[in-house]
């Protein structure tokens, strides 16, 4: 009894699950397999004439680039601070100052000279009037703790002016 009331309540369901329109649906769609209908004929749109514009702005700046600064004017300098460059150069001209460290001042004879490494390793030992740096750096003075030079930096505009420059001792760390 249990058996065919599932079984009755069963079949209940599955009738209840029908689509009563699902016999107008098949009938639809065999009606558009057997007769399609002509294909839709797509109308382009009108294209608009063109009427080209003389551009008129060639000979002004781009909008598109950065506006460059003005250029700045040189420093003037003189031609006459030119260095000589037939005078033989000296082995610590071939470096940069920034390579080049002061690792000591030393005094003999009431001269005083400075103890300079160049970035090989080797230690020169040097005077006032002798030049390093690749910018004609000449000493000037030696103190207890710096080496000032005098470089001769060129401006661009042809002409060269003096730079003052100094050279100290580093501390010694322990």
């Amino acid at each position: 009894m249990k058996r065919r009331s599932t079984m009755v309540l069963l079949a209940l369901l599955l009738a209840g699950c029908a689509d009563p329109r699902l016999g107008e649906l098949d009938s639809r769609l065999t009606d558009i397999r057997t007769n399609p209908g002509a294909p839709r004929v797509l109308e382009m749109p009108e294209v608009p004439s063109y009427e080209s514009t003389p551009y008129q702005a060639s000979d002004h700046r781009s909008p598109f680039r950065p506006q460059l600064p003005e250029p700045e004017e040189a420093p003037a300098g003189s031609s006459d601070l030119a260095p000589d460059l037939e005078r033989a150069r000296e082995p610590l001209e071939a470096f940069d100052l920034e390579a080049l460290r002061l690792v000591g001042i030393l005094t003999m004879g009431g001269q005083t000279h400075a103890l300079v490494r160049a970035p090989e390793g080797e230690v020169y030992r040097l005077r006032t009037g002798n030049y390093l740096g690749r910018n004609h750096g000449r000493i000037v003075s030696i103190t207890d703790s710096t080496v000032q030079l005098v470089e001769l930096v060129p401006t661009g505009g042809g002409g060269w002016m003096e730079r003052t420059t100094n050279l100290a001792l580093e501390e010694t760390r322990r």
